[in-house]
């Protein structure tokens, strides 16, 4: 269990398009921080229910109880998007010290689809931000699919969940599917911390 000498909050925006694993994203993130005593609220949005629509989680970590679900506009310590214009879409809930962090390879679904160079710059004007070249990093994964797994590997540097139960709980999420699975999506995980 994590102990705190100060209450302890950090709310989490994680966002992306449907298809790229954000639910999974906030469920290793919430039931690690149960695992290491922590309260977790949690609100989804699902947005268009197929591939490619808009899809937004609340995540919400405290050492005491937690009133709401939502986190209020320009209080959100950490965004943590799938891919870079989802990123600025929830740009004004991101605290002045909060860090946005964002996958680097664009899911192109809509047709007007700005520029890539001109949505990277703009984040890289936020104070405390991270482009995670998280394709290529499941890829060395051995599972290119891990991207997701990546990014909370990108997040956990900035969360108050201890490494190992954020392990274990990829571990437990993924038993089903095989050990070699496991493994991958553990390899992603470790990647997205460098």
């Amino acid at each position: 269990m994590v102990k705190y000498t100060d209450d302890m909050k950090k709310d989490v925006i994680l966002a992306g398009v449907g298809g790229q694993g954000v639910l999974s994203v906030a469920a290793v993130i919430a039931q690690a921080a149960v695992k290491s005593g922590l309260s977790v609220r949690q609100s989804e949005v699902h947005g268009m229910a197929q591939r490619g629509g808009a899809v937004l989680s609340h995540l919400r970590i405290a050492d005491k109880a937690i009133a709401s679900d939502l986190a209020p506009k320009g209080s959100v310590d950490i965004i943590v998007s799938m891919e870079p214009l989802e990123s600025l879409r929830y740009a004004e809930f991101l605290a002045p010290d909060g860090a946005l962090l964002t996958a680097s390879t664009p899911v192109v679904n809509i047709p007007d689809y700005p520029d890539i160079s001109l949505i990277l710059k703009r984040i890289g004007r936020f104070p405390i931000h991270r482009i995670v070249d998280a394709a290529n990093l499941g890829k060395s994964a051995g599972l290119p699919k891990a991207v997701n797994m990546v990014m909370v590997g990108a997040a956990s540097r900035f969360l108050p969940i201890p490494v190992e139960d954020m392990e274990k709980t990829i571990e437990e999420m993924f038993t089903s599917k095989g050990q070699a699975v496991i493994d991958a999506n553990k390899r992603a995980f470790e990647l997205g911390r460098v």
